[in-house]
């Protein structure tokens, strides 16, 4: 292959690849998921229970309205069945997520334009938690 069409080949997987890069999808809407989580001491307001001594395993149902967005920065709501708190967050440049809400944060994953993981982390005198959740876009 001549030296000139290798190089417009490589110009040219660098501009898709950069493109890849900055496409934020649109991310308004309701998702859901179930997390798998992990509870030590008393919970979350989410994974509330009795305080115990010892790890116990917890799965909750989540949905997550996400009523706002600019580009790469969103807000909204994340619920369960106990109750909901406000959320903002942003999408670097190559899809991870970083989000906060009333008492942690989440770390996450765009997976596709219609799915993201979010694991979220609590460390407090009384609470160690650390939970994933698959969130999936409703329709």
């Amino acid at each position: 292959m001549p030296k000139l069409a290798w190089i417009i080949l490589l110009a040219a997987l660098a501009t898709v690849h950069a493109t890849a890069e900055t496409a934020i999808p649109d991310l308004r809407g309701t998702w859901t998921g179930e997390s798998e989580s992990v509870v030590l001491g008393r919970g979350n307001p989410h994974h509330g229970g009795k305080r115990s001594a010892e790890p116990r395993l917890s799965s909750v149902k989540f949905t997550m309205t996400i009523d706002k967005q600019d580009g790469r920065r969103f807000s909204g709501k994340f619920s369960s069945a106990r109750g909901s708190e406000k959320v903002i967050a942003v999408v670097s440049r190559s899809g991870a997520i970083y989000l906060v809400d009333d008492d942690g944060y989440s770390f996450g994953t765009m997976l596709a334009p219609d799915r993201m993981e979010l694991c979220y982390m609590l460390q407090s005198p009384a609470t160690r938690l650390a939970s994933c959740t698959e969130l999936t876009k409703q329709p």
